[in-house]
């Protein structure tokens, strides 16, 4: 491969690395909204690890007008007693847990992809091969990643924690969906690129395209 398709490629799982970092560190991949008769608004947001939430309260401030206040709060999530983890949610608490556990995962084959990529471009015989095994790194980042979409996907649609009935996907959700299928692009056009200049395209090999050595 070209040691300019390595350079797209690197900066493409970078890309693809900061998308999987900000999806499982935010705390907004579902987000339930609710009111109550003390409070304006209610806002739980539930990330891989985090539980948010943000209170608004409104009062008359004497002169017509209104005063606001708010308080936002995080914990951690899910809690072995607060959330029911010993009792009715515990299988929730599992899967839940395995899916942080896969967001990590997947950030760290990431790096290590981003790694070879830049170890593999420093010499031609070893962008001749490196290809090859970037592309597997790649593609074992987007599996983690499809996998986290998976599980939270699952216990959204099915209501398995109580309040995720009212909940709708947050934006850490979203930059997930973005991670993975940039992802697949990104694994794509590395096989593409790799095999193309296996076969001897220029295009794809440059101006040391690979031959194959005669009988």
């Amino acid at each position: 491969m070209r040691k300019t398709s390595y350079v797209v490629a690197f900066f493409a799982v970078v890309a693809t690395m900061i998308l999987n970092i900000y999806s499982v560190q935010r705390p907004d991949w579902l987000v339930v909204h609710d009111t109550d008769i003390i409070h304006k608004s209610v806002v739980v947001e539930y990330g891989l690890t985090n539980r948010c939430e943000l209170k608004v309260i409104e009062v008359p401030d004497g002169n017509g007008g209104r005063l606001t206040y708010t308080n936002y709060e995080c914990r951690p999530f899910p809690m072995r007693v607060t959330d029911g983890c010993e009792k009715g949610n515990k299988r929730f608490c599992v899967v839940w847990g395995t899916a942080s556990y896969f967001g990590e995962l997947g950030i760290g084959f990431a790096v290590v992809a981003a790694l070879a990529i830049m170890f593999g471009v420093s010499t031609h015989s070893r962008r001749r091969r490196i290809w090859k095994v970037a592309s597997v790194l790649v593609a074992l980042h987007v599996l983690s990643n499809i996998l986290v979409f998976a599980v939270v996907t699952d216990l959204y649609r099915t209501d398995a924690f109580p309040s995720f009935g009212h909940a709708r996907p947050g934006l850490a959700y979203i930059l997930n969906i973005l991670s993975w299928v940039f992802g697949v692009l990104v694994t794509a056009g590395v096989v593409t690129t790799g095999i193309s200049a296996q076969r001897g395209h220029r295009w794809a090999a440059g101006n040391r395209a690979y031959q194959p050595i005669p009988n």
